[in-house]
């Protein structure tokens, strides 16, 4: 098979769909790989790195699409980018679909079997290919959310973990899977005083079993999110439903009563994010202030450290992509049934429910749009 690595071209974007040590692997089994100019340069990874290990070297995004059975990107095709997919080719990358029903129409009509890295799942109801940037984002919305408190940024002027004698800042998790317990780590870790809601009792033992008195844990509802949100000077938003819509959990009434130049980081803005005032931002303008509370709602958060991020999304994904290039998009997909699970749109056909009942379209199980 011919696998396409166009360059990303989302607003400050850097990673890249396949390192040259994972084309290695896969023209070491007879498949061949086109790589867009320049893809993995800002990451250090260099056109001759990709010519080393087997790839070739396409000098426009159209020669990619033109030529591969499949596409390896990192983020959702953008509107440019779905005009030149077409019909029985796999795009493989992270879809977020169900707040995106541009999107959604575009992959509609090019009749592409597109496989969304978030909902792939695997036998414990895990999310293997969305885990690696979760724990990344995680950890850096502690680090946003702390320069984000700076009075510079419009924030309340306070330090994370405070100094002796002044009182560190409340950090508030909302959602304690693997992008809040990332971010729990890096709060503790900065000396912050945290606490974490979740609505799963045994993932709050495991959370308690994990961070002991380190940061507390509260089951989560109406009562109790109202009332730690209103107390917290950063809120980090890391509510998940697998392909669906996130939950607005914190409404523009508990905004204004919440602390004048406190901090709300959603995470989960790729979902649509988990406050009812949240918005999409970029990386060149990450924030942006409403009833004196900052917001950071940037959709790709771990594109900001592009390299690290690249490596680890790679280390969940290539055997993935090895299984469709050796055995096909309908061979590799009904060989795993926790693999077919990321199917989420085929041959102009919604194929996994949450996105279709989030845009109110027709629903066809994935095994039927494949047969």
């Amino acid at each position: 098979m011919l696998i396409g690595i166009p360059k990303e071209i989302k607003n400050h974007e850097y990673r890249v769909g396949l390192t040259p040590a994972s084309v290695r692997e896969l023209t070491g089994r007879g498949h061949k790989v086109m790589v867009e100019k320049a893809a993995g340069l800002a990451i250090g990874l260099g056109d001759q790195d990709y010519l080393e290990a087997g790839a070739s070297i396409a000098r426009t995004p159209q020669e990619i699409f033109d030529k591969a059975g499949m596409i390896v990107k990192v983020k959702e095709p953008q509107a440019s980018e779905c005009k030149m997919l077409r019909e029985g080719q796999i795009l493989f990358t992270y879809l977020h679909l169900a707040p995106d029903p541009e999107q959604t129409q575009g992959l509609i009509k090019s009749g592409v079997a597109a496989i969304a890295y978030e909902t792939v799942t695997d036998g414990r109801g895990r999310l293997p290919l969305l885990a690696p940037m979760s724990e990344v984002a995680g950890r850096m919305s502690i680090q946003a959310g702390a320069h984000a408190l700076e009075m510079r940024q419009g924030g309340r002027g306070m330090l994370l973990g405070g100094v002796p004698g002044v009182a560190p800042a409340k950090v508030v998790i909302i959602g304690g899977g693997v992008v809040g317990a990332n971010a729990a780590m890096m709060a503790i870790g900065a000396q912050a005083d945290v606490t974490i809601l979740d609505r799963s009792v045994e993932r709050l033992r495991e959370l308690n079993v994990a961070f002991g008195s380190a940061a507390k844990v509260v089951y989560s509802n109406s009562e109790a999110l109202e009332r730690y949100v209103l107390e917290a000077d950063l809120v980090i938003g890391a509510v998940l439903i697998p392909g669906a819509a996130a939950p607005k959990l914190v409404t523009r009434g508990m905004l204004r009563k919440m602390k004048k130049g406190s901090v709300l980081v959603d995470v989960a803005i790729d979902q649509g994010g988990c406050f009812e005032t949240s918005r999409a931002t970029t990386h060149a303008d990450p924030t942006y202030v409403v009833d004196g509370i900052v917001h950071y709602c940037v959709a790709n958060m771990p594109g900001a450290v592009a390299r690290t991020s690249t490596f680890a999304l790679n280390n969940a994904t290539l055997p993935f992509v090895t299984a469709l290039a050796d055995k096909g998009c309908k061979a590799a997909l009904l060989d795993d049934p926790y693999f077919l699970q990321g199917l989420n749109v085929c041959r102009g056909k919604i194929t996994y429910r949450a996105v279709a009942d989030a845009q109110n379209l027709d629903y066809t199980p994935a095994k039927e749009a494949l047969i």
